[in-house]
């Protein structure tokens, strides 16, 4: 019997290699506040290999609703992706699945994002439709793995691992390496390795600040890399951040979506 529970905890010690330390710098993390409405402008810039550039404007809303969180955005320009918008209920409640919508004008049409297409690129950018929302702590493992710096900005290193291959097959990443700094609780800089293995991409989160007490990003970068060559760059900044004004509850909807802005 003693060496059947050896056993049987040696194989759940590898299934689920959870780092307490390292969760409990994680729960810090996803508790963060982080404002009850968040209003703001973003400039998404896509660089393709070659260096070349295409730049698009958003309007983006965020508001709590309770435990979930609900956020928008509208694409103003250019015209060929003017008046699309992106719907997403992120819900606290680990058993859901986050909900997401999004409107295409050209065909005068609301697409729900299914599970098995959130991996898939968000409007051509390095950003997935899975990394459009937060991450469930419950679908992972993780382990400290050392304490760094960025800049001069301490972090602690974690490895994070999924603990299922739906998670895998939703998020398309199979580990992620996440730098948190450990003055705010910010996610610094992160490294995701992709299903296939030989395409990994890097996170920067390159400027931000605090603002009425909340620490917010101004500029974010996601760089995809094959092996040691850059295929693709997406640069996210936010303008004009206002917090905790006010936003009408009626502004998350499939119907304000397909009215825009």
């Amino acid at each position: 019997m003693i060496k059947i529970v050896m056993i049987l905890s040696l194989i759940l010690g590898t299934l689920y290699a959870d780092d307490m330390k390292a969760r409990k710098i994680m729960e810090k993390v996803d508790a963060r506040y982080d404002g009850d409405t968040v209003t703001q402008d973003m400039i998404m810039v896509l660089i393709d290999k070659n260096k070349k550039q295409r730049v698009r404007q958003i309007k983006s809303y965020s508001k709590d609703f309770g435990v979930d969180e609900h956020r928008i955005l509208f694409f103003k320009s250019p015209s060929d992706v003017k008046n699309t918008a992106f719907l997403t209920y992120d819900y606290d409640d680990s058993k859901r699945d986050d909900d997401q919508w999004l409107y295409l004008p050209a065909l005068k049409k609301t697409k729900r994002i299914p599970s098995s297409d959130k991996s898939s690129s968000f409007m051509g950018s390095d950003f997935s439709y899975s990394d459009m929302t937060d991450k469930d702590l419950d679908d992972y493992d993780f382990k400290l793995l050392k304490e760094s710096k960025v800049k001069g900005d301490k972090v602690w290193v974690i490895q994070s691992t999924p603990r299922t291959q739906d998670v895998i097959d939703e998020t398309g990443y199979i580990k992620g390496i996440l730098l948190i700094r450990e003055d705010n609780y910010m996610l610094r800089r992160a490294i995701y390795t992709l299903k296939n293995r030989a395409k990994k991409k890097y996170l920067d989160v390159s400027k931000m600040h605090e603002q009425d007490g909340v620490w917010v990003v101004d500029e974010m970068k996601m760089i995809s890399k094959r092996g040691k060559q850059t295929t693709h760059k997406t640069v996210l900044q936010f303008k004009n951040i206002q917090i905790n004004t006010p936003v009408d509850d009626n502004s998350f909807t499939t119907r304000r979506l397909e009215k825009g802005l």
